[in-house]
């Protein structure tokens, strides 16, 4: 078993796919520009009408959607018999994250499982953690989807169907038993050891709360913005927050773009429709974006910096950490 980190040699892609993943990521750009290019007449004006207070308080419901998605993340490595420390679990989710805006799937996971070995935990863990957290994510935004949509457009679930099959899949791989038997045998493909502690159903319904409650966070956001451009339809939370939940979704699954840029704005637009205007839904879906980045830098420096603080106040939680790496769940 090698001890060596996974280089670029190990996830290459040949030619023609990275040729067809760029032309996807610059057909999609080019789409959203031509768009906001022939929109911009109707949006600038838009713009101005979002007040500081608003910008805040939506940026702010991003912010802790973002931090349940760290929780679930977190709350998933636990039940695998690894915990981390508020902070660093804080330094490896949000630090990891900002590798997902580079081209490429699998970024994010190289640079998660390389800041996890910080803490003595096993790429294996960490990965495993990590693509289960995924799963977790999409099966729960799927699951809003369904609940939320249809009582503001039905007509959504028709256009995304091939979303909600994300549903079903994920409810079956999700099932512990099932999630165990997998990660087992990949495990065993890839020659490497099994996991310490298997996943137990508290641990993944733990994640799912934590991803519920992210949902309602990131709706939070949608319906902040669509509320100071004048929409004020009475079911707006519901399809701002399905709306949202289908989109990311569409971004994660369109695996091409990076963090979802580009399909994720043009679904927001779509699932919008029925009670947003056109160009408030490009003003929502460009100033989300925006949002989102500076969730992510912020999270990630404010991460960095309060698990430097941690550090300078326990000269040694390598030793205090280093029970994690044994196996054990706490």
């Amino acid at each position: 078993m090698s001890g060596q980190p996974p280089g670029p040699a190990l996830i290459r892609r040949p030619r023609w796919q990275r040729a067809l993943r760029a032309v996807v990521v610059v057909a999609l750009t080019a789409l959203v520009v031509t768009v906001l290019v022939r929109r911009w007449g109707d949006v600038r004006p838009l713009l101005a009408r979002l007040s500081v207070a608003v910008l805040a308080g939506s940026l702010l419901s991003v912010s802790a959607g973002m931090l349940g998605s760290f929780l679930a993340w977190r709350s998933l490595l636990t039940d695998f018999g690894y915990r981390l420390p508020l902070t660093g679990g804080m330094r490896v989710w949000f630090l990891g994250n900002l590798a997902k805006y580079v081209p490429g799937s699998v970024w994010q996971a190289v640079a998660q499982t390389e800041l996890a070995r910080d803490y003595r935990v096993p790429r294996r863990a960490s990965a495993a953690a990590l693509i289960v957290s995924m799963l977790v994510g999409v099966g729960t935004g799927a699951l809003v989807a369904l609940l939320t949509l249809p009582f503001v457009e039905p007509e959504a679930l028709h256009r995304y169907w091939w979303v909600l099959l994300s549903l079903p899949v994920a409810a079956v791989v999700l099932w512990p038993p099932a999630l165990n038997w997998i990660i087992d045998r990949l495990l065993r493909l890839a020659r490497r050891e099994p996991l310490a502690v298997p996943a137990s159903l508290g641990g993944m319904l733990r994640a799912v709360g934590w991803d519920l409650l992210s949902w309602l966070g990131f709706g939070a956001h949608v319906w902040l913005l669509a509320r100071a451009l004048g929409v004020h339809h009475p079911a707006l939370f519901l399809q701002a927050t399905g709306a949202f939940a289908a989109a990311w979704c569409v971004g994660f699954l369109i695996v091409f773009a990076p963090a979802g840029g580009g399909a994720r704005e043009l679904a927001l637009v779509l699932l919008l429709a029925p009670t947003v205007p056109t160009a408030s839904a490009w003003v929502i879906a460009l100033v989300s974006r925006l949002e989102f980045t500076i969730g992510d830098l912020g999270w990630g420096g404010a991460a960095l910096l309060a698990e430097r603080r941690r550090l300078r106040r326990e000269p040694e939680p390598a030793a205090r950490s280093s029970s994690a790496g044994d196996g054990s769940r706490r």
